[in-house]
């Protein structure tokens, strides 16, 4: 059953704005998921940009073990590398 008093001309005009709006909302959407995309694919890093990916293996130190200073490398106050333990008893005393 359908209501009688259907009138398709005046739907149009009324369902006209909020169609548009979503139309604008989708499109605003899909250009902002493209800028964001574009946007990373730009800033990540390439093979011509001269970054490699080091293995673990690769990494100075062995993959994530702390790395020993050579003999002629002095240990600076504050250097990154220098991993610290906590102050107790020395484990090479016997």
């Amino acid at each position: 059953m359908t209501p009688p008093d259907t009138n398709l001309q005046k739907q149009k005009k009324r369902h006209r704005g909020p169609l548009i709006g979503i139309a604008l909302v989708v499109i605003f959407g899909f250009g902002l998921i493209a800028y964001w995309v574009l946007e990373e694919a730009a800033m990540a890093p390439g093979p011509d940009d001269g970054a490699e990916e080091q293995t673990p293996a690769a990494m100075p130190g062995g993959g994530g073990a702390p790395s020993v200073p050579a003999q002629d490398e002095t240990l600076q106050p504050g250097d990154p590398e220098v991993e610290v333990g906590p102050r107790g008893e020395d484990p090479t005393d016997d």
